[in-house]
């Protein structure tokens, strides 16, 4: 398949052959020697929301935090 620039400098790659949806990242360089462009998905963070939830400790559990400053040592 050949994909060709448009004015923007932009190309788009059809879905069947790289499907992807929408939000996800690709890492892209430039092989001078081959002369090529390679596109390489780079793999989604963790959503922090899915991670909390499959904590084995729930928050009620845990001590309370401390609402004084933490003290200078004096040498």
């Amino acid at each position: 398949m050949i994909v060709t620039l448009d004015a923007k400098r932009r190309f788009s790659i059809p879905a069947a052959l790289a499907p992807a949806s929408p939000g996800d990242q690709f890492d892209a360089t430039f092989d001078s020697e081959e002369d090529v462009v390679i596109l390489r998905r780079v793999k989604r963070k963790a959503n922090w929301l899915a991670v909390w939830k499959q904590c084995p400790v729930p928050m009620d559990d845990m001590p309370p935090r401390r609402r004084e400053l933490p003290k200078k040592i004096k040498p």
